[in-house]
């Protein structure tokens, strides 16, 4: 996942929205959003390559999203996936300021990160090029693959985007966030961070909807939980820029995971 727009407690009918975009080469294989057998109460897609997820939740409301952090040259294979981070989250009890602390004490272990966790009643974020685990206020905030809301251009976009849809209408359709998840626009090259990727790689890494020979905008993802507590998490997925199928499941959470 590569870029998350969260609208936390803005709107009046929905507390969360979250719209992201997984960003991958695409020969790495991957199964689209769907409940897992080794883990019956997660809803997610599946990394077939290191069996972990980039966004999922579950029966119980718990809600988790990551991003990778962008350091060429400071990765290792630490034989770890990050992905497992997002998964272990759902499928265990801890809540998520917990979790996200317990991540906290081994994030060496890791190369970077993003990790938003949460439920129906709170959201957490924590990275492990950052400084602590961090409630996240409401508001509309932006992650890609540096810090919560560091404004890169991208994020400034989606950013705007989010809070463009949300104004406009008490009820918001799936269709609209995936309509702004598939911008391809690239800003102006004077307006891009230097991340040490070079300019070709920058640009390609520019806009919200990412493209390339090679790599790219795999999946679309989003979520609107509403007062009560309901669910819709929907994904369309990918291949290159071709649109191919949308799975929408909602969910009534059961046993709703409170605590921090």
């Amino acid at each position: 996942m590569c870029i998350i727009a969260i609208a936390y407690r803005v709107h009046p009918t929905y507390p969360l929205i979250i719209a992201a975009n997984r960003d991958e080469f695409y020969d790495r294989p991957a199964a689209p959003l769907a409940w897992w057998k080794d883990h019956p109460d997660v809803l997610a897609g599946k990394d077939l390559k290191s069996h972990g997820t980039w966004f999922g939740v579950n029966k119980r409301g718990k809600i988790a999203a990551l991003t990778n952090y962008r350091e060429p040259g400071a990765s290792f294979d630490s034989g770890i996936s990050r992905g497992r981070l997002v998964l272990d989250y759902l499928a265990g009890d801890a809540p998520p300021a917990a979790y996200l602390k317990s991540i906290a004490g081994r994030k060496d272990r890791y190369n970077g990160f993003n990790l938003l966790a949460g439920n129906t009643d709170s959201l957490f974020w924590y990275s492990n090029r950052g400084d602590a685990v961090k409630k996240i206020e409401p508001g509309i905030h932006g992650l890609s693959n540096r810090l919560l809301n560091t404004p890169w251009p991208k994020v400034v976009k989606i950013r705007e985007g989010i809070s463009r849809i949300i104004s406009q209408s008490l009820e918001i359709k799936p269709e609209d966030l995936f309509s702004l998840l598939t911008d391809s626009a690239r800003p102006p090259d004077e307006m891009l961070p230097d991340t040490g990727i070079g300019l070709q790689w920058e640009k390609i890494l520019s806009p919200i909807f990412v493209t390339s020979s090679v790599y790219g905008s795999r999946c679309s993802s989003v979520l609107l939980l509403d007062a009560s507590g309901k669910m819709l998490f929907c994904e369309r997925t990918y291949d290159g820029s071709e649109q191919g199928d949308t799975r929408c499941f909602t969910l009534y959470p059961e046993n709703r995971s409170g605590g921090y």
